[in-house]
């Protein structure tokens, strides 16, 4: 059982390989249906002075990717941005600059998943409000995918679609990179990683991008 906060110290033990292994052997746990208890009360308790995260992950909004479980993490584990389609913008980047610079944490992950909404809106051209502009944040990943995969470049082909949410993953990390010196910096020391996967709506699992 969980009824141990991470302090500072064990943050700062850490490292951004040691801690993509933990998201992903927790992920595992979670595949097989054996997350590990955690002692709420006590890790609340632990938390109210402060925080140390080991991780800040980028997610879908999507009900069906409940991030924290999808790794096995508990309270004061990780932070989370969620926006529809995974993408960065300066809010999220200005937020993931906090969890790294400031507040210590040791990776950056950017996850997308498996039939995404967003990404099949983006597909077919969605005009609607503000999803239009939303939207826009992820053409690019569609534009390339419609070069790299055979058939209709809709939300019908879900070769296309799959493809457009490897792509917007790794354009994501991309310009996560190019427009923060901060990370960008960090991640060239080796103080944090920056890194993507795909999460599977059929069977739970994390793939590395």
């Amino acid at each position: 059982m969980r009824n141990t906060a991470l302090s500072k110290e064990l943050q700062g033990n850490l490292t951004p390989t040691s801690v993509l292994e933990d998201l992903l052997d927790g992920n595992k746990r979670y595949i097989d249906n054996n997350l590990t208890a955690s002692d709420v009360t006590s890790l609340v308790k632990q938390t109210t002075g402060g925080q140390f995260p080991k991780a800040v992950i980028l997610s879908c909004i999507d009900s069906r990717v409940p991030v924290e479980l999808v790794f096995d993490q508990t309270i004061g584990d990780v932070f989370v941005a969620r926006v529809a389609g995974n993408f960065e913008n300066v809010d999220i980047l200005g937020s993931m600059e906090y969890s790294c610079a400031v507040a210590g944490s040791k990776l950056v992950f950017v996850l997308g998943h498996e039939s995404c909404g967003a990404v099949k809106a983006a597909c077919d051209g969605v005009e609607l409000g503000n999803i239009t502009s939303m939207l826009s944040n992820i053409t690019p990943a569609a534009k390339m995918a419609s070069e790299q995969v055979d058939g209709v470049a809709d939300s019908s082909n879900k070769e296309f679609v799959a493809k457009t949410v490897e792509n917007n993953v790794k354009l994501t990390i991309e310009r996560i990179r190019e427009k923060s010196k901060i990370l960008q910096e960090m991640e060239d020391n080796g103080e944090i990683s920056i890194v993507g996967g795909v999460y599977s709506l059929h069977t739970g699992k994390v793939t590395m991008l």
